[in-house]
């Protein structure tokens, strides 16, 4: 089932740009399965399928939820597994601070994978792809950055790339719920600190 559901939402990532892509569900897929291997207990079918649909429905790239549930609704196991899916992937995204609890071991392993992705080497990598993809500025030094904002504002208006660090990269490792995602993420956090580090140098021109 794991296979036939990884060919069926491949061709839907392959629509989206390279922040959102494929090769981020492998590595969340990746991720999950690290962390699965500290956990003693936890549905691993229902993780891994979480984390095969969790972007289908994206808001950054679509305006609706038809086809999530046309895929969850054709799983071949229990309506009470299809419904705590939904519920993991509604409480993946940080929606500027605003996310959903993370209730279940399974949600907490989904959420940590997928913002593992979103730090570190590759989340730099992804946070520029994203911003390249919608035409954003590098960065914009005039530019303070929210702690505070409600999803619409999050979600609407398209700060600099590097303003993206401030708002929520930044902040990740502290939200991360198993201690394994804690763990990884500490190396993570560390390498964008050092990246922003000399990207400041960068800007001003200094050796």
């Amino acid at each position: 089932m794991i296979e036939t559901i990884k060919d069926k939402v491949k061709t839907i990532y392959e629509q989206f740009d390279a922040s959102h892509d494929f090769q981020h569900i492998e590595r969340v897929f990746q991720n999950a399965e690290t962390i699965m291997a500290s956990e003693t207990t936890c549905d691993k079918e229902v993780v891994r399928l979480s984390v095969l649909l969790h972007d289908v429905s994206d808001k950054k790239y679509s305006d609706t939820k038809e086809l999530e549930e046309q895929l969850i609704n054709d799983l071949p196991i229990s309506d009470d597994r299809k419904q705590h899916i939904r519920e993991i992937i509604a409480s993946v995204s940080f929606n500027g601070g605003n996310e959903l609890p993370a209730k279940t071991i399974e949600a907490k392993i989904v959420r940590d994978a997928d913002r593992l992705d979103a730090i570190g080497a590759i989340g730099i990598a992804r946070t520029f792809a994203y911003g390249g993809a919608k035409g954003r500025k590098l960065y914009d030094e005039s530019e303070e950055a929210r702690m505070e904002m409600s999803e619409e504002e999050y979600r609407s208006k398209s700060t600099a790339s590097v303003t993206h660090f401030y708002e929520k990269l930044l902040l990740l490792k502290e939200l991360m719920t198993t201690e394994k995602g804690k763990q990884m993420a500490e190396e993570r956090h560390a390498f964008m600190e050092s990246f922003l580090h000399q990207l400041k140098k960068e800007i001003k021109g200094e050796s």
